[in-house]
């Protein structure tokens, strides 16, 4: 008797747009995809229709998306749009009319419903089964995992509370389940995101939750230690990375877990400014610390931490004196990573309401004196690494090189430690390396890849 053949999956293209937050929403929309059966083209023209995930926070943002979407319509005509745009009313709508459907941020069901009014999915038994870990778009040894959703915060220049709500933090239980599954398939790292970190659990007041079978508070301090205690399959200790950590108080417990080796060393804080009267302005959360004794304080506990952060530069009101007070901030603090945006007026944000706006050409102006004082700043911190030694993940292989990471830095967003001799080693993309830093620029480090016995 003849075998029925498998019917030919629909294949739907994809495009994701945005921060890690986003990312993370494009993979469970495609591990949604992958699991009802339909196929993922990687081109317009071999795409039944195609899914656009967009990014509306600021006005280059909101440009990009619209581009985007008009590339998927020209080149194939039959577009879902999600993602933080999609929240932003009509904007879609109004610029591109022809759009099949769209929805908000971390939509899936959204999405899906729409995929299936637009190209049903056949029965078809001989479907693959997708893997533990779902689909993702981040290479095999790091992945992000999303702890919460939303804000409680109103921050005058962000919208994304409008977009995403209040927080809603993931149960700590499926938290840890993702992260094994995530483990079990090859990931070495773990990049810990959400709109803010630090205030995972309070929706839920802590409450605890279970893990293996054991209790578990959902809660900063304790599901970082539970993530540090995971082992690959070879026995490694896992990277836990943190982002978007506000300085509340209870984050000494997580970098006292630092300095234990529990989690890196490595904490992404977005301080914003130093200003008191901007902070307040800008109604952050944390406006009434002070952040450089803080920060004074998280280096007494551990002196290997690494500080990344982002500023604003030319906020609306923002004086000559207190862009100064900035760059003071940032000259005392000697913070290893730091980003600048110019202020960029954000549809539907409170600050555009501010008096006193100043020129676009004053504020990329001040975002460039920034810059030029920060690059001076990393330059000599990264000098101070010459001759450690230091661990690497590899993420790319060129020739006989490598480009790798240490515990400071973030993938794609900081800098990388860049050594030759993989080739005899037998090293490869996702494999751990041991190398002696010998020269240093403003943001990457040159090493050498030391043998076993070296390392004695």
């Amino acid at each position: 008797m003849a075998v029925a053949k498998p019917a030919q999956a629909p294949r739907v293209g994809f495009v994701s747009l945005g921060c890690p937050k986003a990312l993370v929403d494009s993979e469970r929309i495609l591990t949604q995809l992958r699991s009802e059966g339909y196929a993922i083209s990687p081109s317009y023209d071999g795409a039944d229709l195609v899914v656009v995930n967009t990014c509306g926070f600021i006005d280059a943002a909101v440009e990009e998306s619209l581009d985007a979407i008009g590339e998927a319509l020209a080149e194939n005509g039959k577009v879902i749009v999600t993602g933080c745009l999609g929240a932003k009313g009509s904007v879609v709508q109004d610029a591109h009319p022809q759009v099949l459907a769209v929805t908000g941020p971390h939509a899936t069901e959204e999405v899906m419903r729409a995929v299936h009014a637009h190209l049903p999915k056949p029965h078809d038994p001989f479907s693959d089964l997708v893997p533990a870990a779902g689909i993702r778009l981040t290479p095999r040894h790091y992945a992000y995992l999303k702890i919460s959703e939303g804000c409680n915060h109103r921050c005058s220049f962000c919208i994304i509370p409008a977009m995403r709500g209040d927080l809603v933090s993931r149960p700590v239980g499926e938290v840890m389940r993702e992260a094994e599954a995530l483990v079990a398939s090859g990931v070495k790292e773990l990049l810990v995101i959400s709109q803010d970190t630090s205030a995972y659990g309070v929706d839920v007041k802590y409450r605890t939750g279970f893990w293996e079978g054991r209790p578990l508070r959902t809660r900063m301090k304790e599901l970082c230690a539970a993530l540090g205690s995971l082992r690959t399959p070879e026995g490694e200790q896992v990277w836990v990375r943190l982002h978007y950590v506000y300085p509340y108080p209870h984050v000494d417990e997580v970098i006292e877990l630092m300095a234990e080796g529990g989690v890196l060393p490595y904490i992404d804080v977005p301080f914003q400014h130093a200003s008191p009267r901007i902070l307040k302005l800008m109604k952050r959360p944390a406006s009434g610390e002070s952040n450089l004794e803080r920060i004074r304080a998280w280096r007494r506990i551990c002196p290997e931490l690494t500080i990344r952060s982002t500023f604003i530069a030319g906020f609306p009101g923002e004086t000559a004196e207190e862009f100064q007070q900035l760059l003071d901030f940032i000259e005392e603090s000697e913070l290893d990573r730091v980003g600048c945006f110019a202020y960029s007026p954000v549809e539907g944000a409170a600050a555009n309401a501010l008096p006193d706006p100043l020129p676009q050409a004053e504020r990329e102006a001040r975002q460039a004196r920034f810059m030029q004082l920060q690059s001076r700043i990393s330059a000599r911190r990264l000098k101070a690494r010459v001759g450690s030694v230091q661990r690497v993940l590899i993420d790319a292989i060129e020739g006989n090189g490598a480009i790798a990471r240490s515990a400071a830095d973030a993938p794609e967003i900081d800098g990388v430690v860049r050594f030759s001799g993989v080739t005899k080693a037998g090293l490869g993309v996702g494999d751990w390396a041991t190398v002696r830093i010998t020269s240093a620029t403003s943001h990457d480090l040159r090493g050498k890849l030391l043998r076993a016995d070296e390392m004695q």
